[in-house]
């Protein structure tokens, strides 16, 4: 317990000290030094003179929280409207993101599902999901993500061919332009659209009108996106214009359950 509050206390702290942590908890420097230094055995916080700081997994994983409670409602939103695209598949990729994990929570109550995911976030939130088989794709694990990518994951994708797939967006320009941050990633997001009968975007309506590091396509080639009704509408309707189907979805028509539709495999 008195780990999980110091783990909590530096969130909103870039150090403390042993002689502050043994004041507010009541306990010895000694003690304190023990709690810190299995903290530090499993990588959650970095042993400081006199004290501690967050370990770089412990800040990814506040940072990857965050952004996962970012518009959290519009992204469930987003999730249950792709479930209906879903009905009459058996394979699906779920390409990496925080709407996409959002939509793999949703799939918990599927069977006779196979997907496959360059996303270790993914791959965590189906592993137990008896009716759904996870294939998880090999690649190079970039420090600070939870995302596979390289040739390795690019060569794998060659191997599979499937009904459907979703991608996420660091940011979607006026033009139609799919965005993300990291380079290695843009040519996973290409493959994986090549691998798919149809392609979907799933992004709420903070990445529309903004850019990132790298593009890797426009949505012009892709079969719709899927976003909440927070959209503006004139972005909405100027990418229309240069052809995009877009589904605008009410952003708190939903909360977050697990899907219990079961699907039966095709014959």
């Amino acid at each position: 317990m008195r780990q999980a509050k110091v783990r909590e206390l530096l969130r909103s702290r870039q150090t403390v000290s042993i002689a502050e942590l043994a004041t507010m908890f009541g306990a010895s420097e000694m003690t304190i030094r023990r709690d810190l230094n299995r903290l530090e055995r499993t990588g959650q916080v970095r042993r400081t003179h006199g004290g501690a700081m967050p370990a770089d997994r412990m800040v990814f994983e506040f940072d990857f929280a965050a952004r996962r409670r970012a518009n959290c409602r519009a992204k469930q939103a987003i999730a249950r409207e792709a479930l209906k695209l879903i009905e009459s598949v058996n394979r699906v990729i779920l390409d990496t993101g925080t709407t996409t994990l959002e939509l793999a929570h949703c799939l918990k109550g599927f069977s006779g599902l196979t997907v496959i995911t360059p996303s270790l976030a993914v791959a965590s939130e189906l592993q137990f999901s008896e009716g759904i088989q996870t294939v998880l794709l090999g690649g190079l694990i970039r420090r600070g993500s939870p995302n596979l990518s390289g040739t390795v994951t690019e060569n794998v994708l060659d191997m599979f061919a499937v009904d459907i797939a979703f991608q996420g967006a660091d940011g979607i320009g006026l033009d139609g332009a799919l965005y993300t941050a990291d380079m290695r990633i843009s040519r996973v997001d290409q493959k994986i659209r090549k691998r798919a009968e149809r392609t979907y975007i799933l992004a709420d309506s903070s990445k529309i009108g903004r850019t990132a590091l790298a593009r890797h396509g426009f949505l012009q080639q892709v079969d719709g996106l899927i976003t909440d009704d927070g959209i503006d509408p004139e972005h909405k309707g100027r990418l229309e214009e240069l052809g995009a189907n877009i589904v605008a979805v009410p952003s708190d028509r939903y909360t977050v359950r697990n899907n219990q539709r079961l699907r039966v495999p095709k014959e």
